[in-house]
Protein backbone atom coordinates (compact mmCIF):
# COMPACT_ATOMS: atom_id res chain seq x y z
CA UNK A 1 0.00 0.00 0.00
CA UNK A 2 1.35 3.20 -1.29
CA UNK A 3 1.04 6.20 1.36
CA UNK A 4 3.09 9.55 1.38
CA UNK A 5 3.35 11.32 4.87
CA UNK A 6 4.42 15.15 5.07
CA UNK A 7 5.65 16.61 7.94
CA UNK A 8 7.54 20.50 8.39
CA UNK A 9 4.48 22.30 8.45
CA UNK A 10 3.79 25.55 10.76
CA UNK A 11 3.47 29.10 11.49
CA UNK A 12 6.02 31.23 9.67
CA UNK A 13 6.33 35.10 9.43
CA UNK A 14 6.55 36.82 6.14
CA UNK A 15 9.50 36.46 4.34
CA UNK A 16 10.59 33.20 6.72
CA UNK A 17 11.84 29.73 5.38
CA UNK A 18 10.15 26.19 5.57
CA UNK A 19 11.48 22.87 4.76
CA UNK A 20 8.82 20.11 4.09
CA UNK A 21 9.32 16.49 3.88
CA UNK A 22 7.19 13.32 2.59
CA UNK A 23 8.44 10.50 3.27
CA UNK A 24 7.04 7.32 1.25
CA UNK A 25 5.94 3.65 2.05
CA UNK A 26 5.15 1.06 -0.37
CA UNK A 27 7.18 1.64 -3.38
CA UNK A 28 10.74 2.85 -4.11
CA UNK A 29 11.13 6.14 -4.35
CA UNK A 30 13.82 5.82 -7.22
CA UNK A 31 11.61 4.99 -9.98
CA UNK A 32 8.87 7.53 -9.71
CA UNK A 33 7.99 10.91 -9.99
CA UNK A 34 6.88 12.62 -6.98
CA UNK A 35 5.67 16.38 -6.48
CA UNK A 36 3.79 18.72 -4.37
CA UNK A 37 0.64 20.27 -4.32
CA UNK A 38 -0.83 23.18 -2.20
CA UNK A 39 -4.68 24.90 -1.68
CA UNK A 40 -5.06 27.88 0.08
CA UNK A 41 -8.18 28.26 1.73
CA UNK A 42 -11.08 28.88 -0.24
CA UNK A 43 -9.09 28.28 -3.63
CA UNK A 44 -8.36 25.27 -5.90
CA UNK A 45 -5.55 23.44 -5.42
CA UNK A 46 -2.41 24.37 -7.13
CA UNK A 47 0.62 22.50 -8.59
CA UNK A 48 3.71 23.71 -7.00
CA UNK A 49 6.76 21.42 -8.07
CA UNK A 50 7.64 18.13 -9.25
CA UNK A 51 10.72 16.17 -9.12
CA UNK A 52 11.10 13.16 -11.74
CA UNK A 53 12.75 10.17 -11.07
CA UNK A 54 16.25 8.74 -12.62
CA UNK A 55 17.22 12.29 -14.30
CA UNK A 56 15.97 14.27 -11.45
CA UNK A 57 14.16 17.02 -13.60
CA UNK A 58 12.99 19.40 -11.91
CA UNK A 59 9.22 21.87 -12.56
CA UNK A 60 8.03 24.92 -10.38
CA UNK A 61 5.03 26.81 -10.65
CA UNK A 62 5.36 30.38 -11.97
CA UNK A 63 4.89 31.70 -8.26
CA UNK A 64 7.01 29.51 -6.68
CA UNK A 65 9.93 29.64 -9.24
CA UNK A 66 13.28 31.30 -7.83
CA UNK A 67 12.07 30.81 -3.94
CA UNK A 68 11.42 27.00 -3.50
CA UNK A 69 13.10 24.11 -4.32
CA UNK A 70 12.30 20.84 -4.60
CA UNK A 71 14.73 17.99 -4.09
CA UNK A 72 14.67 14.24 -3.38
CA UNK A 73 16.90 11.44 -1.17
CA UNK A 74 15.98 8.09 -2.24
CA UNK A 75 17.73 6.40 0.07
CA UNK A 76 15.85 7.45 2.16
CA UNK A 77 12.48 7.43 0.62
CA UNK A 78 11.87 11.37 1.07
CA UNK A 79 11.25 13.91 -0.67
CA UNK A 80 12.00 17.47 0.51
CA UNK A 81 10.81 21.37 -0.52
CA UNK A 82 12.80 24.36 0.83
CA UNK A 83 10.47 27.41 0.81
CA UNK A 84 12.09 30.87 1.50
CA UNK A 85 10.61 34.37 1.10
CA UNK A 86 7.13 32.70 2.14
CA UNK A 87 4.36 35.29 1.66
CA UNK A 88 0.76 35.12 3.47
CA UNK A 89 -0.68 33.80 0.25
CA UNK A 90 0.79 30.85 0.61
CA UNK A 91 -1.01 30.08 3.60
CA UNK A 92 -2.15 26.80 3.47
CA UNK A 93 -2.18 22.89 3.07
CA UNK A 94 0.64 21.11 1.45
CA UNK A 95 0.27 18.11 -0.15
CA UNK A 96 2.68 15.57 -1.70
CA UNK A 97 1.89 13.81 -4.80
CA UNK A 98 2.74 10.94 -7.34
CA UNK A 99 0.89 9.58 -10.37
CA UNK A 100 3.44 5.88 -10.12
CA UNK A 101 5.49 7.07 -13.01
CA UNK A 102 8.83 7.77 -13.89
CA UNK A 103 8.05 11.14 -15.23
CA UNK A 104 6.35 14.39 -14.14
CA UNK A 105 5.23 15.01 -17.69
CA UNK A 106 4.31 18.43 -19.15
CA UNK A 107 1.21 18.39 -17.23
CA UNK A 108 2.89 18.05 -14.16
CA UNK A 109 0.53 21.03 -12.96
CA UNK A 110 -2.66 19.11 -13.24
CA UNK A 111 -4.24 17.56 -9.89
CA UNK A 112 -4.76 14.14 -11.36
CA UNK A 113 -2.31 12.40 -9.32
CA UNK A 114 -3.41 8.49 -8.50
CA UNK A 115 -1.59 9.36 -4.79
CA UNK A 116 -1.81 12.03 -2.50
CA UNK A 117 -0.62 12.46 1.57
CA UNK A 118 -2.71 13.66 4.05
CA UNK A 119 -1.70 17.54 3.53
CA UNK A 120 0.46 19.42 6.57
CA UNK A 121 -0.30 23.36 6.87
CA UNK A 122 2.01 26.00 6.62
CA UNK A 123 0.73 29.40 7.53
CA UNK A 124 2.65 32.77 7.32
CA UNK A 125 1.46 35.43 9.26
CA UNK A 126 3.35 38.49 11.19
Amino acid sequence: QVQLVESGGGLVPPGGSLNLSCSVSGFTLDYYAIGWFRQAPGKEREGVSCISSTEGTTYYGDSVKGRFTVSRDNAQNTMYLQMDNLNPEETGVYYCVSHGLTRCGKSWYRDDYRYWGQGTQVTVSS
